[in-house]
Formats: structure tokens, C-alpha cells, sequence
């Protein structure tokens, strides 16, 4: 995987010439060391529509400086990216175009943007002389590149194919504190300079040259706006989480799979608003996708349940080699497991999961009531997802505990979950009321969930006492465990009836 730096950084407007305020004293700043003049050249590539511009991914081959080479950076919040980084070589390394596959999709991707940087470099320095920042006042040349590389225009560049500028750019040191970025920020408004419109430099010139992509369209009210606003929002949550399990960050397969999960529960909640003929097919890869995902979550979720459980007990309630069995078959359970995961992003079946994605979006198949005004749409499916939550819950405290029950609250959970996600999706539009219905059968989902858990921990349970016990050991500690599970579940049945009761006294009809 290519190296990977954290870059916090602020960016300024500045006219021809200007140069660098004082910054001594300020935040900590006890000198400022001049490091030079760097010639910086630099190349972005793209797709030819811009896929990567559009989610504010850069990918350049930068020579000059101290960093030369490939350089990916990928946005993690307001002036905060990651850079990666790969070393020179003539085309995209496999290492980087891998983390763009899911937006590219298959495009190529090509020399777009070349950017010529005369950089005027100062360290900021504290009283040890530890470096807290960088300062550098960059005067910029940028021109479009034609296809193959070359400069628009047969005679170099044309008008509105080559733009230039002055900025300053503050980068916090690795392992700074943010606070001291915003101090000199404070310093340098005060000499009067002002915040950068843009947030890269490619941005800023394909914004002067007219080529910045243009943004998805607003809300208008009606409810096909709402819906494909939200189903816009979590189609660009599945792609950057596809780069984050690309790089193995914590947590980002879950939040990958609750992307799919959303997508799916939107078109299923809002079928007056899109066509199913369309949606059901989509829907259907998601949820193989989703499944796929969570093999490896699952069983991170129930090896920290059955280890918690140990943990819990006295250790002269440990008897036999509990520990390292759990052990063995947690490991055996992830063998694999990423080299699994990595395989279905890599796969013609996702690829083309995301090809139909992208083309539903682009010409979403609304019916008429999505032309309609978002309130009445709206509530009238969140009130169909609560009736069929209520019926699910009314059948499932009708039988009686045991197996037919766990299935049944089983399935009341997954009605709970789309419940819940049909709320937030509409609360843009419903506000308050439905906020508060996500919140309470946000409650019932999680005490069904609860309950599930205990159900499939009791499955394993059972199975690992049954391994011990043709192995000779004591299934002792197993059958403990077992028993507080099932402590747990019958706990969990206990809340629910008073968990739902807030949700149907409160009735979506007053949403």
C-alpha cells in the first residue's frame, strides 16, 4: 500500500507579489526559518468527465520539491485530506488507481490539468526548534491539458484554457496541534488576507477555466428531490467507503455495509416515488453485496461478544483451555476474511453493481407521485413502514418463546431498521416528527438486537461446547456462558413491549 500522510492545511487568496505576514509569536511560533524556493511540476489526471474532480479526489505526478511522485489525496473533512503516496514512475501506480476504481469505474484515466508552481517555502519552528508548520506562498501556472498530454489549442493555449494566481497555504506539521493553524489564521485575516474559495489548486483551476463539474441538482420540495438527494448522499458513502476497506481503516467495512443497506431500504420504503421494475434489480445486488461484506463483521461483532462474556467471569469459573479455543475459532472464522473482501470489490459483479447504480441516478426512474409535494409522500410511507412494523411485533409477542418467536423477532428487527432509515431519510423534509419516530424505533431495533445477537451467540455457544466435549475438556464454562445468554435474550423480550409501547402511543399519523 502506497504511504500515507495526514494533511491539515488552510489556504489564502494573495495578490502578485505578496509576501508572508510575520508569524513569529504567534501560537507557539518562535521562529520562522527560510527553506528556499521549489519548482514545482505538476499533472492531475482525471477521468474525461471529471469522476474523481467531483468528489474533490486529486490524483497528481508531481516532480520538483522534496516529494516527488504520484500523489492521491482523498477528503476526510474541511481542510483535512489524506495523501498517498507512490513513487515516480511514467503511468497511474496499481496501488493508487485501485482506491479510485469504484468512482472511475472502468473510465481511464487521463492527464487533465498541468499545474506550474514557483513555491516560496518558511518553517514555523517552536522554541525547541521542533517544526510546527509549514508556510509557503506559491505563485501558480495552470493550463488544460488536451488529449494525449498536450496543451489545448494549436498554438499553445487558448482563452479559458490557462489560468494563474497567487496563495498562501499553511500546513500543520505531523502530530500538530490544530489550534495553532487557528491562530495564524487569526493573524494572517488580520493582515488582511482572506480564506481560499477553493480547496485545491486543481479546483481552482477548473473553476477559472469554466471546467469544475457541475454540482447534483437541488432539492425542489418534491419528494423524487428528497429521495434521490438521500439515495445521492449514500450511493457516494458506499464509493468512499470502498477506498477506506482498500486501506483497511477501522470500522470502514460496517459503515460500507450500512451504505448498501440504506440504498436498499430506501427503495423499498419509497416505491410510490421510484419504479420497482427499475430499483428491485439494484436492490437485489446490494443486499448480495451487503451480505458479502458482512462475513468479516459479523464475526468481529459476535468474537467481541463471546470474548466480553469470558472476560466477565471469574477466572475460577474458566474451566479448560476457554481462551484459547474462543481464540482458535475466532481465527479460523477470519482466515481470509480481507482477502475475501478485497476479491468482491475487485469482481465483474460489483463493478457492475455500481455501473447500474450510477445509471439509475443519472436517469432516475421516478413515478408521478415523485413530481409531488415531499410532506404527504413522505409520511404516508413512513406510516406504512410502521404498520408493518406494528404487525410484525404484535405476531411475534403472540407466540411463544422458542424458535418460531427468535424468527419472528427477528424479522420485526429488520422492519424496525427500515423503520428507522425511512425516517432519517425523510426528516429532511418532515423535521421534528420524524426525527423523533427514527428515534424510537431506533429503541426497538436495538433491543431486537439485542436479542438476535444472543440468539446467534447461543448457536456458536452450543457448538464450541460440543467441540470441547469431543475433545475431552469441560463444556462447563460454555454451558455457563449459554445460560446468560439466554438470560440476556429473555431480558430483551421483557423491554420490548414497553420499548414499542412509546412508538405506537406516539402514532406516525402525527407526523
Amino acid at each position: 500500500m502506497a504511504d500515507t500522510k495526514r494533511e491539515i492545511e488552510r489556504k489564502y487568496e494573495a495578490d502578485p507579489g505578496t509576501r508572508l505576514p510575520d508569524l513569529t509569536g504567534v501560537g507557539g511560533v518562535s521562529d520562522v526559518v527560510d527553506r528556499g524556493v521549489a519548482e514545482l511540476d505538476a499533472v492531475y489526471y482525471d477521468t474525461d468527465d471529471l469522476r474523481l474532480a467531483a468528489a474533490s479526489i486529486t490524483l497528481r505526478r508531481r516532480t520538483g520539491g522534496n516529494d516527488s511522485g504520484w500523489h492521491l489525496k482523498l477528503p476526510v473533512a474541511p481542510g483535512v485530506r489524506d495523501e498517498l503516496r507512490a513513487p515516480l514512475e511514467d503511468d497511474v501506480p496499481d496501488a493508487l488507481a485501485a482506491l479510485v476504481r469504484a468512482r472511475t469505474r472502468g473510465a481511464a484515466l487521463v492527464p487533465l490539468v498541468r499545474l506550474r508552481s514557483r513555491r516560496d517555502v518558511r518553517h514555523l519552528v517552536g522554541h525547541d526548534g521542533a517544526l510546527l508548520a509549514e508556510a509557503a506562498t506559491d505563485t501558480v501556472r495552470a493550463e488544460l491539458l488536451a488529449p494525449g498530454g498536450r496543451k489545448s489549442g494549436r498554438k499553445g493555449h487558448q482563452e479559458g484554457t490557462a489560468t494563474e494566481w497567487t496563495e498562501i497555504e499553511v500546513e500543520l506539521a505531523d502530530d500538530g496541534d490544530p489550534a495553532l493553524l487557528d491562530a495564524l489564521d487569526k493573524r494572517l485575516r488580520k493582515k488582511g488576507l482572506k480564506s481560499a474559495g477553493t480547496a485545491s489548486k486543481l479546483h481552482k483551476a477548473l473553476t477559472d477555466t469554466g471546467r469544475l463539474p457541475a454540482p447534483p441538482p437541488a432539492e425542489d420540495g418534491t419528494a423524487g428531490g428528497r429521495i434521490l438527494a438521500h439515495l445521492r448522499e449514500h450511493a457516494d458513502n458506499l464509493v468512499t467507503y470502498d477506498a477506506a476497506v482498500r486501506r483497511d481503516l477501522p470500522d470502514s467495512v460496517h459503515k460500507m455495509r450500512v451504505a448498501t443497506r440504506r440504498l436498499r431500504s430506501a427503495f423499498r420504503t419509497f416505491r410510490k416515488v421510484l419504479d420497482r421494475s427499475a430499483t428491485d434489480p439494484v436492490a437485489a445486488e446490494l443486499k448480495w453485496l451487503a451480505g458479502e461484506l458482512g462475513v468479516d463483521r459479523d464475526q468481529e461483532v459476535l468474537a467481541a461478544r463471546l470474548t466480553a462474556g469470558v472476560d466477565a467471569l471469574p477466572v475460577t469459573l474458566l474451566l479448560g483451555p476457554v481462551r484459547g479455543r474462543l481464540r482458535a475459532w475466532d481465527g479460523a472464522g477470519r482466515a481470509g476474511s480481507r482477502g475475501r473482501t478485497l476479491a468482491v470489490l475487485d469482481s465483474d459483479r460489483y463493478a457492475a453493481l455500481l455501473d447500474s447504480l450510477a445509471a439509475l441516478l443519472a436517469d432516475p426512474p421516478l413515478r408521478p407521485a415523485a413530481r409531488k409535494d415531499a410532506g404527504p409522500v413522505l409520511r404516508k410511507a413512513l406510516r406504512k413502514d410502521h404498520d408493518r412494523l406494528a404487525a410484525r411485533v404484535d405476531r411475534a409477542l403472540a407466540l411463544a418463546p422458542g424458535p418460531d418467536r427468535d424468527v419472528a423477532l427477528h424479522r420485526a428487527r429488520k422492519a424496525a431498521k427500515r423503520a428507522r432509515y425511512g425516517a432519517e431519510a425523510a426528516a429532511p423534509a418532515l423535521g421534528k416528527p420524524a426525527k423523533r419516530f427514527g428515534k424510537q424505533v431506533k429503541a426497538v431495533q436495538k433491543v431486537l438486537g439485542e436479542h438476535q445477537d444472543s440468539v446467534v451467540a447461543r448457536r456458536t455457544l452450543r457448538d464450541l461446547a460440543v467441540q470441547a466435549h469431543l475433545s475431552g475438556e469441560t463444556a462447563f464454562t460454555w454451558g455457563l456462558l449459554y445460560g446468560r445468554e439466554e438470560a440476556r435474550a429473555a431480558e430483551a423480550e421483557r423491554r420490548l413491549p414497553e420499548v414499542w409501547a412509546d412508538v405506537d402511543a406516539g402514532k406516525p399519523r402525527r407526523l
